[in-house]
């Protein structure tokens, strides 16, 4: 379960590694890059629902799940099946229903840190060499087509692509490629910004869990 909550992040909120590398980078990638991280930072909070699908190097499907991801200033909530995180700003829960556990933790909104905003912001400029590679057309949409490979040879990934939606700014897919082929992705399937969200959505309320166990590693 680790393992996966890391790779979830990792696709909705990629880490951050400082490095002076951005020189190299694709300039046309970065108009792109900077224009979804100054739309993103408009929005008061985002409500997105996904698709989190992983396959092995022959392409075969491996697993396919639907989430909600909430995001409100430095506040989060990712539901996805059998798993929830939630973020208040200060403390992080991370719930396996199969275990009926929940984990605290404090929450590191420092540059190593891993957090869904990262992935609208600009992380990029400190993680990653980054490019343009063309556009493609997905029905009515234009999608630009970024690719990011990790400045950090170490981490278990070595590239990393985004399809951004060229009218709206917004990220519709992530997918990350391991050393070993093996890919998972994020399908975005809906995308709303400046709804109502209270802030009790991003709490996790011990009495809405029964017999949960608690963790606390704050």
């Amino acid at each position: 379960m680790k393992r996966f909550y890391t790779i979830l992040l990792l696709l909705i909120g990629v880490i951050t590694i400082k490095t002076n590398a951005q020189a190299t980078n694709d300039p046309d990638a970065k108009k792109v890059l900077d224009g979804v991280s100054a739309k993103f930072k408009t929005y008061k909070t985002v409500k997105s629902t996904f698709t989190f699908k992983t396959e092995n190097a022959a392409g075969k499907a491996l697993s396919s799940k639907n989430g909600t991801v909430w995001i409100k200033g430095n506040k989060y909530k990712v539901t996805i099946v059998g798993q929830e995180i939630f973020c208040d700003g200060a403390n992080v829960w991370n719930y396996d229903k199969s275990s009926n556990e929940v984990t605290i933790t404090k929450f590191d909104n420092s540059s190593s840190g891993l957090t869904p905003q990262k992935m609208f912001t600009n992380f990029y400029d400190k993680d990653f060499l980054y490019k343009l590679n063309g556009e493609k057309k997905q029905g009515t949409k234009t999608l630009q087509e970024i690719e990011l490979t990790p400045t950090d040879k170490s981490k278990t990934y070595h590239k990393v692509y985004l399809y951004i939606d060229k009218a709206n700014k917004t990220i519709n897919t992530t997918k990350v490629i391991e050393k070993d082929q093996t890919k998972h992705s994020i399908i975005v399937n809906t995308f709303t910004p400046n709804g109502a969200i209270d802030d009790k959505q991003f709490v996790f309320d011990v009495k809405k869990y029964p017999g949960v166990e608690i963790l606390d590693n704050r």
